[in-house]
């Protein structure tokens, strides 16, 4: 297999290529807005003495542990997705496939959660439970962020994974990619803790 050896992404002065500095400068942008929402997420549940506790070990917090070990383990398939790519090893489209499958796998274990909440009377601007109706809109805000990202984390990987089978980008952009997917990883064992765990009743 054949891969392309452009000019973009070549060292710069830095250090790093172009794009994965581009991926820094937007991983450190991003994890700043991630910062500041959860950062207003404590200060209002502190502030609000209605808040609310909806989360049951099971199904809530079992589910959200699955999909924490989801996650976690596509961050090792992430990684060997990068090493295999690296050496030139074609199980890199196997390892990347993998890290594709699990954070489908994530997203629709999440879904399924929004659904299973919705159906309970659960929105951005209603608790059915008649605590604070600001519960509502910091889950679903917050989740919903980091879902986002989760899906567009896919859709990245899988057209670097086709562009890379194809022999028109080379390993480096499954790194930079790679750089994105753990980013995504990483925010997810802040929102673990601070929107599951500490709302479990």
């Amino acid at each position: 297999m054949q891969h392309a050896h452009g000019a973009v992404g070549e060292e710069r002065p830095y250090g790093v290529s172009t794009k994965k500095l581009v991926m820094w400068l937007f991983i450190i942008a991003d994890g700043a807005t991630f910062g500041a929402l959860l950062f207003a997420y404590g200060y209002v549940r502190v502030g609000s003495p209605d808040w609310t506790k909806p989360f049951a070990f099971s199904p809530t917090i079992l589910n959200a542990i699955v999909m924490t070990f989801v996650l976690l383990t596509s961050s090792l398939t992430m990684l060997g997705g990068v090493r295999a790519a690296s050496a030139g090893r074609p199980s890199a489209i196997r390892w990347l496939s993998a890290t594709m499958l699990l954070g489908t796998g994530f997203a629709a274990l999440h879904l399924r959660e929004w659904f299973s909440m919705i159906h309970e009377g659960w929105s951005p601007s209603h608790n059915p439970l008649g605590g604070s109706p600001l519960f509502g809109a910091a889950f679903f805000g917050i989740t919903g962020l980091h879902l986002l990202h989760v899906v567009s984390g896919v859709i990245a990987i899988g057209v670097v994974t086709l562009l890379y089978r194809r022999g028109r980008l080379d390993a480096s952009y499954i790194e930079t990619t790679g750089l994105y997917w753990h980013f995504v990883d990483l925010v997810w064992m802040f929102v673990f803790p601070l929107v599951y765990l500490l709302n479990a009743r």
